[in-house]
């Protein structure tokens, strides 16, 4: 294998099937090298929209997610201890996650847009930037 020791996995947890996770599992010597990150946006991302969310509302989204980000982890062997849900932008805290466990190789989906888009789609495109270890975008 090529070696890499902390692998981000960045899905989405309402993804079926989940292809990322796939690939990720066959490029980790163990799935213990495995670290699950899913990125929700806050409440601020959701106000122009005129959909607002009661502070209990946001909290049981948060633990909805870990308890779905959980569930791929044991389906997978990856230890539930490597499992992270955050609020924020989704590039912006891959970047933060990936330098807080000093990941050498993040894993992430792409749809696809158009321009540089259409081949990474624009949270890949978004890690791409500022990243300090090698990227795998996955086309789902």
């Amino acid at each position: 294998m090529l070696g890499y020791q902390k692998i981000l996995v960045a899905l989405d947890i309402n993804s079926p099937g989940n292809l990322v996770m796939s690939k990720a599992l066959a490029v980790a010597d163990s799935p213990s090298k495995l670290n699950l990150l899913y990125v929700t946006f806050a409440q601020t991302y959701f106000e122009p929209y005129g959909i607002a969310f009661e502070n209990d509302e946001l909290i049981n989204l948060q633990e909805q997610s870990e308890h779905r980000l959980e569930e791929i982890a044991v389906t997978s062997g990856v230890p539930k201890e490597n499992t992270h849900v955050a609020v924020g932008s989704p590039a912006d805290e891959i970047h933060r996650y990936a330098e807080r466990i000093g990941a050498d190789l993040i894993v992430i989906g792409t749809h696809g847009q158009s321009g540089l888009k259409l081949l990474l789609g624009s949270t890949a495109n978004g890690v791409l930037h500022g990243v300090k270890c090698d990227v795998l975008a996955v086309k789902v």
